[in-house]
Order: structure tokens, then sequence, then C-alpha cells
């Protein structure tokens, strides 16, 4: 049988940079708090807390002082950052450049409009790490769509400044872009801030999905990226699945079946990947 990994899956820039610098603040401490999963797969959540690496809520954070704690790559609202200065909280700021540079021009956008009683639009999912953090840059007066069905929280008679989570899928940002500027009355100024790295996976992935008979995609449930791509696959290649770990292959899957394809998220490890195509042929071996 023939098992191949997509050399595009796993980490991006923004996830490979916040897990180094976890790494090198656990080598010479081994107590670190980080800020929420730094990434959305439990195996790797998993193998740096037995690093040393301590997952809080933003509730526990507010609580704490006297210590070290990772801001992840999706960023923070400025509310963190002004606790840490209070507390003698000691921050490794991972976030991600792409994620840095998005919330400045937030900031700066919604500055500019504000003479105009303009509206800063997101289109992100609510409650998103980065979302929140765009949010907090304006003191969460953003208007969040996660859909068309959204747009009624707009006033199409004001000023509107469009931004991305950066994350999100361009045909889904397209088709809110399309919607307001049909709908728009005053002027819109749209900003793409999608990251091309995360978006460009999307045909790379379909392509790879469809040379294969059987499609294992790895991400960790809570991966907004994982479920968006695997859906992608499942576009290009039926006969694909969803798996967070080893253990949930199914050995039936993979009756008279010749080729298999593995790939995974912007937060799939490829250490995961390597441990599931070992476990494939473990499973066709017996």
């Amino acid at each position: 049988m023939q098992i191949e990994i997509d050399s595009n899956s796993g980490f991006c820039f923004g996830v490979i940079n916040a897990i180094k610098m976890a790494e090198e603040a656990l080598d010479t401490n081994n107590k670190l708090y980080c800020l929420g999963d730094i990434v959305h797969n439990n195996m790797e959540v998993d193998r740096l807390n037995k690093l040393g690496l301590i997952t809080i809520t933003h509730a526990e954070y507010f609580r704490l002082e006297n210590c070290k704690v990772l801001i992840r790559a999706h960023g923070e609202p400025p509310s963190t950052y002004e606790y840490a200065r209070k507390a003698n909280i000691e921050l490794i700021d991972a976030t991600c450049p792409v994620v840095l540079r998005l919330q400045k021009r937030v900031k700066t956008g919604y500055e500019a409009l504000s003479s105009d009683e303009g509206q800063v639009v997101i289109y992100g999912r609510k409650g998103h790490a980065e979302v929140n953090g765009l949010n907090g840059q304006i003191e969460d007066k953003a208007i969040i769509l996660e859909g068309p069905e959204d747009l009624s929280q707009v006033d199409f008679n004001r000023p509107i400044l469009l931004f991305s989570q950066t994350t999100k899928p361009i045909d889904g940002f397209t088709e809110i872009v399309e919607e307001i500027q049909q709908k728009a009355k005053s002027d819109v100024k749209v900003h793409d801030t999608i990251c091309r790295q995360v978006s460009n996976r999307v045909p790379k992935i379909q392509e790879f999905a469809a040379k294969f008979d059987l499609i294992i995609f790895v991400s960790g449930k809570k991966s907004s990226n994982g479920k968006s791509l695997f859906k992608m696959c499942q576009q290009a290649n039926a006969n694909s699945h969803f798996i967070s770990n080893p253990e949930e292959l199914d050995e039936k899957w993979f009756e008279n079946i010749e080729s298999v394809g593995i790939c995974g998220a912007t937060s799939t490890p490829l250490w995961l990947m390597t441990k599931v195509a070992d476990t494939i042929k473990e499973l066709v071996a017996e």
C-alpha cells in the first residue's frame, strides 16, 4: 500500500514560532503559563504540558502575578498587556507577525473613521482568540460577521471599513464583500487580510486529496482551520476521514485500498501525521 504525507500540511509559520518560543523558555524555566491552547491540537498541547507548559484561561490569567506567560500566535487585546504591567508578569509574546500587523491596521483604521461615524467590520468567528484580540484594539466596538446572515448588524448608511480574520476562507470573504458593496449607501473600504500561507493550502490540499483512494485528515477538533480544510478534502475525495489521533483509525477503512494520503491543518504537527502513517502500516500488516 502506498502511504504518503502531504508536504504542504502541518504547522504554519506563526504556530512554529510560538512553539519554538515556548520550548526555548521551558529550557531555562520548567514553569511557563500559556494563555489558551498554544495550538488547537490536544496531542501537541499534551506534549508541551509534559515539558512544563501550563494552559490557562483568561479568568485564571487575571489572578496571576510575578510569573511568565506566553501569548500564543492568535494575539491578545491591550487589556492583557495592561494587566501584565500591573501584576509584574513577564510576557513572552509569540503573536504572529501577520496578526500583529492586522491589529495595528484595525486600530489605525478605527481612529481615522471616528470623525465620520464609520464602522469597523470584521469577517471572523465570534469568540475566536484572534478576533477577540482584533476587537480589543478598538474597545470591542467592531461588528463581527460570521456570514451573510449577520449583515443585519451593519448600518449601510454609514462608512464601512472591512477586515478579515487571517484564517478565514477567501470565498467566504468574497461573498461578504459583494453583499456589503451591493447594499452600501456610503463609503466602503475593503482590506483583504487573509493569510495566504493558510488560504493557499486549499487548492494544494484538494490536489493532494484527489490523488489517493483514501484520505486521512488529522486535526484537533477545536481547529477552525481543520474543519474548513477537511471540507475541502471531502469535495476532492469523498473517501476522507477526520481523526484527531491514531487510535481513531478503523482498519475497515483500508480494505481494498491501494493508496492513502495523510494531511492536516495548520495546527497539526508533523510528528502526529507520521505516527498516523506508522499506525496505518501496522494495521494493514496484521
